[in-house]
């Protein structure tokens, strides 16, 4: 089998109703194209409860500032960093927090976690510790939580991949070996989103290829067109970006997050971007995926216990092994 690259036939992006679709073969759409379409993904009441969650924290947002200082790199070589987002996107973070129908129906879907769980957990079984073999298993953690509005006149985002947050620089497969991904992303249609009002674009089998190829060529990219509703699940190695809205008056209302490994950092810090008080009215397994959990061995322990006895104070549950 030859490696993959950008000269190689590009992969079909699968669709699937979210309902019906089994975890197998999202995982194996995924694992092919690096991207997967999934029709009616969460309820219309579900969509309607989180925008209104989520609306007053989009209006108190101010335009990304374009004017941060060049990172310079070495001499005549500046790299411009400070507009990432067009100015006419608006951005709500810490949405655990915000919204407990965002957190439920979107983090908390079982498709996606599902998922999440069989492509990023990770087992360790060769660590001995005098004469014990000790096992441990770390399951995935939430990365981050960003919902987008993309206003009329936004420009393009540039493509880029998500997963160069973990400094990855991988050379080419030619399939997909389990262990290559830091991250899996997950992007759900609050609104109608079309190719002319800034749907996400992504080049489908890019996270097959040699990082040091590029840059990513647009005539390669695929648009996720989506009903309201809809979701499009992506790996962070693939390139991507959200597209120009060319629209007079359509805004593109999209629901994102992240998941990474558990023993990585997250993108957005859980624990300061949102309230404790409304974190712990959550379902303890959310509250685990978000970090208030040991990553197993060792990571992320308080007083060398689980973060969930200070969430669950005297509850004998979270009193584990850290192992």
């Amino acid at each position: 089998m030859e490696l993959k690259s950008p000269r190689s036939p590009l992969p079909k992006v699968l669709e699937f109703n979210a309902a019906d679709a089994t975890t197998a073969e999202v995982i194996k759409a995924l694992q092919t194209a690096g991207g997967v379409v999934l029709r009616q993904f969460i309820s219309s009441e579900a969509n309607q409860q989180i925008e209104r969650d989520v609306r007053p924290w989009l209006e108190k947002d101010r335009p990304w500032n374009g004017e941060w200082t060049v990172l310079r790199l070495e001499p005549a070589s500046d790299v411009v960093i400070g507009d990432f987002f067009p100015p006419e996107t608006r951005r709500a973070y810490g949405m655990m927090g915000k919204s407990r129908t965002f957190a439920e129906n979107v983090v908390g879907n079982q498709l996606w976690t599902e998922v999440c769980d069989a492509l990023l957990t990770c087992v360790h079984e060769k660590n001995w510790v005098g004469d014990k073999k000790e096992r441990s298993v770390s399951l995935p953690q939430l990365m981050n939580t960003i919902i987008f509005s993309i206003g009329p006149g936004a420009r393009a985002q540039v493509l880029h991949r998500d997963d160069s947050n973990h400094h990855q620089a991988l050379s080419a497969v030619a399939e997909h070996e389990l262990g290559r991904d830091t991250g899996i992303g997950l992007f759900v249609a609050a609104k109608k989103t079309t190719k002319q009002n800034g749907a996400t674009r992504f080049i489908p089998g890019s996270h097959l290829w040699d990082y040091d190829e590029g840059p990513a060529q647009e005539s390669q990219t695929f648009f996720a067109e989506l009903e309201p509703g809809d979701a499009f699940m992506m790996l962070s190695g693939c390139f991507h970006g959200g597209s120009a809205n060319q629209t007079a008056h359509e805004e593109r209302l999209v629901y994102s997050t992240f998941m990474t490994r558990g023993y990585l950092r997250q993108e957005e810090n859980q624990y300061l971007a949102n309230d404790t008080e409304a974190i712990k009215k959550l379902p303890a397994w959310l509250q685990e995926r978000m970090g208030y959990s040991v990553s197993k061995p060792f990571l992320g322990w308080v007083d060398l216990e689980s973060p969930m006895t200070l969430l669950h104070p005297g509850d004998a549950t979270y009193q584990q092994d850290l192992w």
